[in-house]
């Protein structure tokens, strides 16, 4: 083929790509990323301006914690820094064979499997359980990477209303061959509730059906011990038999794993595609997570300031007689249900010097635009009431304008 020609395919490729820019701009949909040019925490840089970030997940403020970063420093000059092959080859080292038995510990399951990436781990998981024939049941705003994984797996999916335990059962009842696979979020990502597990336990119990909690959000928030969800409701591996986790939200490091029994874990090595098939993350990085893990569990006062601070903002926005969702997790979603204004708040808070999600569909459902605000334990009392502050003067400013 002539260069004129590749050219000529590759020129009406960008067209028709373009179009779509353009109109997802026009329904204020349009996402952008920005740099950031510090290091993790409540106070960063990003795009040259000094701003305070309401929008991380690292809850408990770990990822810049220095024991944490002295880990990553001491597994890299002893490790290196790639693992070199995927676990099934040789690139499953100690740090990661001990964090897995200390997550396994930590979790009160038998067994852990480390993954690259929550979606990887999810994907794989899923994958690996159901399959023709199967049916796998999903809440309708389980995050991204557990549909995926439904889809992904040739099993036919049902989606049962959010957190209705009623409508779950109902669905399952009409199901009478295959395996049954209830997939769910611990706590919802973009509402920041919680799933009524022990219903959802009945519910499976009732039709025979296989639990699977995605706690990327509740482990180190939740729990006495920051245990998550799981501990929060006080379910064992009967109740709920695969669990799984994210490291990079409460741990503050990078990865994922899943906790179950010895037999889980067993056909996750031998049927995890996302698993076999992929480098084994860094082993500098399981070895900083095993600190992260012991700080998590050791300084409760994390999770007791996440409690105050959460109740202080949820108090301030109802001052200002806005809608808030109902969420005691470090998620605080506000709705402000239209997508350009939410769109321009989180622009004026970014130049007010405040970093939050301004989240518009197809993230969230149509009408429900939100500024999803999120709490970290390093966050001041004072710093809350900024944002608050500054929250109501740009809707002040913004609605006077007619914008």
């Amino acid at each position: 083929m002539s260069s004129s020609k590749s050219s000529s395919k590759s020129s009406s490729m960008d067209s028709e790509l373009q179009v779509k820019l353009e109109q997802r701009k026009v329904d204020n949909l349009y996402r952008q990323r920005h740099v950031l040019e510090s290091a993790q925490d409540v106070q960063v840089q990003v795009d040259g301006k000094t701003c305070v970030a309401f929008c991380s997940n690292d809850y408990l403020g770990l990822a810049s914690h220095p024991a944490v970063i002295d880990s990553l420093r001491r597994g890299a000059e002893t490790y290196g820094v790639g693992s070199g092959a995927s676990h099934l080859i040789y690139g499953h080292s100690y740090e990661h064979h001990a964090l897995e038995e200390e997550l396994a510990a930590f979790t009160g399951r038998p067994r852990a499997l480390l993954f690259s990436t929550g979606y990887m781990a999810n994907l794989g998981t899923i994958r690996a359980l159901a399959d023709k024939g199967d049916h796998v049941f999903e809440d309708r705003l389980n995050h991204a990477s557990l549909l995926d994984g439904g889809l992904a797996s040739g099993a036919r999916c049902h989606r049962y209303h959010h957190a209705d335990s009623n409508d779950l059962s109902r669905r399952m009842q009409k199901v009478t061959s295959g395996r049954k696979l209830v997939v769910t979020d611990g706590v919802f990502s973009m509402d920041g509730d919680l799933a009524p597990l022990p219903a959802l336990v009945e519910a499976c119990r009732q039709h025979n059906g296989w639990l699977m909690v995605d706690d990327a959000h509740g482990f180190g928030a939740l729990g006495d011990s920051g245990g998550g969800i799981t501990e929060h409701y006080g379910l064992g591996l009967s109740e709920l038999p695969i669990l799984m986790g994210t490291l990079g939200k409460g741990f503050g490091t990078f990865g994922a794993f899943v906790a179950g029994s010895d037999a889980l874990i067993e056909t996750l090595i031998q049927y995890a595609r996302t698993y076999i098939y992929t480098t084994a993350l860094p082993p500098a990085v399981a070895s900083a997570t095993r600190i992260s893990l012991k700080i998590l569990q050791r300084e409760t006062w994390r999770r007791e300031q996440l409690k105050n601070l959460i109740e202080r903002f949820r108090s301030g926005v109802e001052e200002l007689g806005l809608e808030l969702m109902a969420s005691t997790t470090p998620i605080q979603p506000v709705l402000l249900h239209d997508d350009e204004l939410t769109q321009k708040v989180g622009e004026q808070l970014r130049i007010r010097g405040f970093l939050v999600g301004a989240i518009r569909p197809p993230t969230v459902p149509v009408g429900s635009a939100r500024l999803r605000i999120t709490l970290c334990a390093e966050h001041t009392e004072e710093q809350v009431d900024r944002l608050l502050d500054a929250m109501d003067k740009t809707l002040v400013d913004l609605r006077s304008k007619g914008g």
